[in-house]
């Protein structure tokens, strides 16, 4: 599995269990009206789908970690929370798989810029992030 795979598999997959109790882990964006009898035929409506709060999921498991982690800005601390290598090899493979192509001798500008995508990436797999951490 990717890296950016595995990082979708342990954000998504903790949605509801990493939510604080009381507090929704996710939004449901609502369906379109079904058609009524008579009428001329319409495009399918759209399915009703989980927008996992990633915000959420994260501050929730770094609630239970142990270490202080800045996963807002760090995608080194990112990985550290999921659990994945965030060696700069790994890192390094999650630029190729992001098609990076500034300098990854670099690492400082490189790791800002895999951070910034991954939120992106976030968030356009299903995924709600705070425009903050889009930036």
């Amino acid at each position: 599995m990717s890296i950016l795979g595995n990082i979708f598999g342990k954000i998504f997959h903790r949605g509801a269990a990493a939510a604080p109790a009381g507090t929704p882990a996710s939004t449901t964006v609502a369906a379109a009206p079904a058609q009524q009898p008579g009428t001329q035929p319409t495009a399918p409506a759209p399915v009703a789908m989980d927008r996992v709060d990633v915000e959420q999921v994260l501050n929730g498991m770094a609630a239970q970690n142990g270490q202080q982690l800045n996963w807002r800005t760090s995608i080194v601390d990112l990985m550290k929370l999921l659990d994945i290598d965030s060696s700069l090899q790994a890192r390094k493979d999650l630029a190729d798989e992001l098609h990076y192509t500034g300098d990854k001798g670099d690492s400082a500008a490189m790791n800002i810029w895999l951070h910034k995508q991954v939120m992106h990436k976030l968030e356009e797999n299903g995924g709600k992030v705070p425009a903050d951490l889009k930036d």
